[in-house]
């Protein structure tokens, strides 16, 4: 996908810059669409404690952290919206960028080990980590050479991030479980080139990284056997963060 995007935009701007080799005004208010990719990572740990009065002995709870550490990816889609404003001072431009739209993001992954205390019985641990929209807040910084503006760019980014764990084992049925869902709050940075093509539009090639920070939670909810007995000093603490990179053309039109 990065390589598809990447001659997209070289051959978009090598045929406007030939027609519109005048056209190097970027400032105004604007607003813009965009489609893309992206593609997001997460890494997410699942750990216990041991209890003398929990389900564990001692040397599961180890090797749950081990297994418990996993690395998440998805590719998915993109596309939105955004508006600004830009400032220009002869082949310098500056300007405020609000964006937002779907950042398609779902990852999950399970990992299984045999508990060294009691084999071949063994458990399973189970994340995921997903997004349906990014928001970002970025000054703008652009340099021009006739109709062609290259800039960076970077700010606030924020997002609705869900997370939820599974552990289940074949000891004893043993199950516990946690869900969060978060708007989360963190930064991002990237840049991109923009050409005029008339007064009035441009377009442009653009790539971000945002990262969205981490997320946190404990559980007490762990139970096995049959019937159910509940071991809730066997406290669980899972963490997740979420980075994504999101390669993106679009088109702006100057008001």
């Amino acid at each position: 996908m990065k390589k598809i995007l990447g001659v997209t935009f070289a051959l978009v701007f090598a045929v406007l810059a030939g027609l519109r080799a005048n056209a190097a005004d970027f400032k105004g208010a604007y607003f813009g669409i965009n489609v893309g990719g992206n593609h997001g990572n997460s890494d997410a740990s699942t750990t216990t404690v041991f209890s003398p009065t929990g389900y564990f002995a001692t040397t599961s709870v180890p090797a749950i952290a081990t297994t418990g550490k996993q690395s998440l990816s998805s590719n998915g889609f993109s596309a939105g919206g955004a508006a600004g404003f830009n400032f220009q001072h002869k082949h310098t431009v500056l300007g405020l960028e609000f964006d937002i739209g779907r950042l398609s993001i779902s990852q999950t992954k399970s990992a299984s080990a045999t508990y060294p205390c009691c084999a071949p019985t063994a458990f399973t641990v189970s994340h995921f980590v997903s997004t349906g929209y990014l928001l970002t807040v970025r000054p703008r910084l652009g340099f021009t050479a006739g109709p062609v503006m290259v800039y960076g760019t970077g700010g606030l980014a924020a997002s609705n991030v869900e997370f939820n764990e599974v552990f289940t084992d074949t000891f004893a049925t043993a199950h516990e479980s946690a869900t969060k869902e978060s708007t989360q709050k963190g930064w991002t940075a990237g840049g991109g080139a923009e050409i005029k093509a008339t007064k009035h539009l441009s377009v442009k090639g653009e790539i971000l990284h945002a990262d969205l920070g981490d997320l946190s939670m404990t559980s007490t909810n762990l139970t096995a056997f049959t019937p159910r007995i509940s071991f809730p000093t066997n406290v669980f603490t899972h963490k997740a963060n979420l980075t994504a990179n999101v390669y993106r053309f679009g088109f702006n039109f100057y008001f």
